[in-house]
């Protein structure tokens, strides 16, 4: 993969993101794109994740050189997705312009990983994040940490603080 960070944008989000903010997705891709982010980094998750993946590719034909950089945590991530998430896994994963698989097994904390290659190869974040506790609030604030640009979609999104500006 190319690892150009400034060009880069990785998404982040609850699995029970059900399409509800599709048209600021779009609106917020494409603003992306107009500052010059080129890849995507979708995480393969159910809800959020595939959306956003899925929202890349319909961008791609008219936003020339948009990449989709599929993150797979470990192989057969989607063996327990139901059918439906599967097959829409199987179609991402297929037009995806790259393929990343962090782990050829399942293991505790593979998500993790995930999640720290996503906001460790970024310069921001695409999210859809309600504050609630689990890896979307990990991924957010790990981004935070390292001072990554981040858009929250979601409409009871907390308040997040702006990272530093950069001196340099």
């Amino acid at each position: 993969m190319t690892n150009d960070l400034p060009t880069t944008v990785a998404f982040t989000g609850h699995r029970s993101y059900a399409g509800e903010a599709a048209d600021a997705l779009r609106t917020a891709v494409g603003e992306a794109y107009a500052r010059g982010a080129r890849t995507f980094l979708g995480g393969m998750a159910v809800g959020f994740d595939l959306a956003a993946a899925e929202m890349v590719l319909a961008c791609r034909e008219s936003m020339p050189g948009m990449r989709l950089v599929a993150v797979v945590p470990c192989a057969g991530q989607e063996r327990h997705f139901a059918a439906a998430d599967r097959e829409r896994f199987r179609r991402v994963l297929a037009a995806a312009d790259e393929t990343v698989v962090l782990s050829p097994v399942f293991h505790p904390g593979c998500y993790a990983v995930r999640n720290n290659w996503l906001t460790d190869h970024a310069s921001a974040v695409i999210a859809w994040y309600d504050g609630s506790p689990g890896g979307t609030h990990y991924t957010v604030r790990r981004a935070l940490r390292r001072g990554l640009r981040i858009v929250n979609l979601h409409p009871a999104a907390p308040l997040l603080p702006e990272p530093d500006p950069e001196l340099f």
